[in-house]
């Protein structure tokens, strides 16, 4: 393997492990015992969906071609799974709001572990079922189980900066170290030990196995709305009603879908933009330094989240900026660097150059995870949380589906400046977030000051 890539990947540790050590009490949040307990608690279940999560990615092409399928019918089941995570999906992860969180959570289990027994079958009506079910238990993954720490959070009583702890440490271990060491997890079984493409699922499935046991045991029940028994279709109209009704939220729905949406592409892009010449490209070691950057960025966000006085609505402009940035490079270099005709060998300057901004995006994609995660807590009402949030997944979908159907009829320089711009409307659209909290604060303020002003003002006698 060249010298390059294990120098980006000994960079990118060297900066993870400095920025950790050298934290200093501005950077740290002083929290109880109590609290401790409940935050490790949920990362450790998090942590192993994530794992169940992680261990699955790398292998399902590689599964389905073993199988003897073509990228056709292969592509076809990849639509499958997103088409059912638009639609089953949002249907079951807005049950959760309704029937519990807790068992949204326990749904997903189940649905992911029948997805991995399904990939032990080479006909294709079964894969197509366990994809239906992958998309299911990505919904529930992506909304349940976050919505069950809000609610958890306020009802135990913890203070609300506490919650971008959890939020924080979560991404570092669930979207860094956990995806890297499924990475290679994953390798030494179906490479290093010769159990086949479908070791990893196995795997997988007993990940989920011990976290559905530690939710089942340890975890309390909690709801949107338990005042009233809303039917499902009552609370997919009270979810739009306050989407349309308050900004913030359509805001906030509208950056999530742009930047995810871009995000899923540059997921399907970043092997054909690296090796456009068919060039051997260390796949692992490249989604490692992936990995790396993401957990240098969820790093990042830690610090400026334990400081009251830094703003998320704020920093996330320049995020979104620089992310769009990142993601402009192989439309730059597709006009500034003579593209090679020579087939295979290694990565090139060109390459190099991109693979630096796709570093550079994940470290972004570390930021923005926990930052949403600390933003829907604040501007999504938890009577519908689980809805809203399934609400917002919808148009992604959407956008992917259309993404991986139309993969080949348009350039990857194209798709990526299409996805550069989508990142610079949604940093346009923060600035107009950040413009409404700032409103609505002052408005708080001058009616917190006022009412002040009235209780210290004497009483006169007409």
């Amino acid at each position: 393997m060249e010298l390059f890539y294990y120098t980006v990947f000994g960079l990118l540790g060297i900066v993870v492990a400095v920025l950790e050590l050298s934290k200093n009490n501005k950077d740290r949040i002083n929290t109880s015992q109590t609290f401790n307990s409940f935050k490790n608690n949920y990362l450790l279940v998090y942590s192993l969906m994530m794992a169940g999560d992680w261990l699955q990615g790398p292998y399902v092409y590689y599964l389905y071609s073993q199988y003897g399928f073509g990228k056709g019918e292969i592509g076809q089941l990849f639509i499958a799974g997103f088409g059912s995570s638009m639609l089953f999906g949002t249907i079951v992860g807005s049950l959760a709001d309704q029937q519990g969180r807790k068992r949204a959570c326990v749904t997903y289990c189940i649905s992911y572990i029948l997805s991995c027994i399904t990939k032990h079958s080479p006909e294709y009506k079964v894969l197509m079922l366990g994809r239906v079910l992958g998309g299911i238990a990505t919904s529930l993954l992506f909304s349940a189980f976050e919505s069950w720490l809000v609610a958890e959070h306020f009802k135990r009583g913890f203070d609300q900066q506490w919650l971008s702890l959890t939020f924080s440490k979560a991404i570092f271990l669930g979207n860094g170290l956990v995806a890297i060491l499924s990475g290679l997890f994953g390798d030494l079984l179906v490479d290093s030990m010769n159990l086949g493409a479908v070791a990893p699922f196995d795997a997988a499935a007993c990940f989920l196995a011990i976290g559905m046991l530690i939710i089942l045991s340890s975890w309390t029940e909690n709801y949107g709305d338990p005042s009233e028994n809303k039917d499902l279709l009552t609370q997919f109209k009270a979810a739009a009603v306050a989407i349309a009704s308050d900004e913030k939220i359509a805001l906030l729905g509208a950056i999530q879908s742009l930047f995810e949406g871009s995000m899923y592409t540059f997921v399907f892009l970043w092997t054909p933009a690296l090796s456009p010449n068919e060039e051997e490209i260390p796949h692992g070691f490249i989604f490692a330094n992936f990995m790396l950057a993401s957990m240098l960025g969820s790093l990042i966000a830690s610090r400026l989240l334990a400081r009251a006085t830094t703003k998320v609505e704020s920093y996330m402009q320049i995020v979104f900026v620089i992310s769009a940035m990142s993601l402009l490079l192989p439309v730059v270099t597709s006009f500034l660097v003579e593209p090679s005709n020579v087939k295979g060998g290694s990565i090139s300057f060109a390459g190099r150059v991109q693979l630096f901004g796709f570093c550079t995006f994940e470290c972004c994609v570390g930021i923005f995870w926990p930052s949403i995660m600390k933003m829907r807590s604040h501007y999504i009402p938890e009577a519908a949380r689980s809805t809203i949030m399934n609400f917002f997944r919808i148009p992604l979908n959407i956008f992917v589906c259309v993404v991986l159907y139309n993969v080949n009829a348009f350039p990857i320089a194209v798709m990526f400046g299409m996805c550069s711009i989508f990142l610079f409307v949604a940093s346009i659209l923060q600035r107009r977030l950040l413009a409404i909290a700032a409103d609505k604060s002052k408005i708080e303020n001058w009616t917190a000051l006022e009412g002040k002003d009235a209780e210290e003002e004497p009483l006169t006698v007409a």
